[in-house]
């Protein structure tokens, strides 16, 4: 099965304690658990900080009926409506509130899917809980915000080495136990590049323990394998993944990318196209000197290059 190959199923927390967070919002979780209780909450973060895996482990700690919804694959307004009414038109097996997690919140048309889910939550009050997840919440609208307790995940930075050591003995757990040998300054600068971003982690090193051995090479070879992932979007015009990949990948250099792009043109474009390029590239790099907001400035020369440019 996919999740018993994916590290990042087969050793996801079931419980909150098992989750790595800060003790403010182990508390606040714990206090859930022991009220036996759900409400309906909006927990905002970075990503792969632990939002969806509290979810998930809150629902089955208190052993809750529940439905995972990816909020940027599923974002239609009439399959949402056909998967709800489905899963909420049913009394639980259990007994108790059902819960409709919707991941990826953030991704729902702010005009049209997020004010209908508004009706969703106090039509389906009596019967189900709605947990609602995103990496921003400032693209979550308000009507949603006041009918949700919002938790935000932040990792306080008096908390940060505790955590960090919490999660590299997690690592170190699940290292051993898939006889991996590694070498701990790799991890531990691994962990200290992406953290708290935990599932990158675990995902960058299960992807390079495929030889049974995690050392420095790992980290010479990470933007060269993340940028073979980018070009991927770019020609199947994947805008949304370009977009996730932009976010996910914003803690490195704007610089170094721009540049392991341009040296990349020869084999990327078709020869007629590169010069176009070249220039896009050379524009936008000397706009990250002084942008406000390099997401939006990375993911608009991406844009240029995924609409006026034609690759091999």
């Amino acid at each position: 099965m996919r999740e018993e190959f994916l590290w990042v199923e087969k050793y996801r927390p079931k419980t909150i304690d098992e989750c790595i967070l800060p003790k403010g919002l182990i508390k606040t979780f714990r206090e859930f658990v022991d009220n036996k209780e759900i409400p309906n909450l909006l927990f905002s973060g970075t990503a792969g900080i632990g939002k969806t895996t509290v979810a998930r482990a809150l629902c089955e700690q208190l052993n809750t009926d529940y439905i995972l919804i990816n909020g940027s694959e599923e974002s239609g307004i009439d399959i949402l409506r056909n998967k709800i009414k489905t899963f909420a038109s049913t009394v639980s097996l259990v007994g108790g509130s059902k819960v409709v997690i919707l991941d990826e919140a953030d991704y729902l048309n702010p005009q049209s899917t997020q004010p209908a889910l508004r009706g969703f939550i106090e039509e389906f009050s009596k019967n189900c809980r709605f947990i609602f997840t995103c990496n921003f919440a400032n693209r979550i609208i308000s009507p949603l915000h006041s009918r949700c307790s919002v938790i935000e995940f932040r990792i306080d930075k008096k908390e940060l080495p505790n955590i960090a050591a919490s999660f590299m003995e997690r690592v170190k757990n699940i290292l051993d136990i898939e006889s991996i040998e590694y070498d701990k300054q790799v991890v531990i600068e691994l962990i200290g590049k992406y953290l708290p971003d935990w599932r990158r982690i675990i995902n960058e090193l299960q992807r390079y323990s495929a030889g049974g051995k995690i050392d420095v090479g790992i980290l010479s070879s990470l933007l060269d394998m993340h940028l073979d992932q980018l070009v991927g979007y770019i020609k199947e015009q994947k805008f949304t993944d370009m977009r996730k990949w932009v976010v996910d990948n914003l803690d490195n250099d704007p610089n170094t990318l721009y540049r392991k792009l341009y040296d990349s043109l020869s084999e990327l474009l078709k020869p007629q196209d590169i010069p176009k390029a070249v220039l896009m590239i050379a524009d936008y790099s000397y706009k990250s000197a002084f942008v406000v907001d390099q997401e939006i400035n990375l993911v608009a020369c991406l844009t240029m290059l995924m609409h006026d440019c034609e690759f091999k």
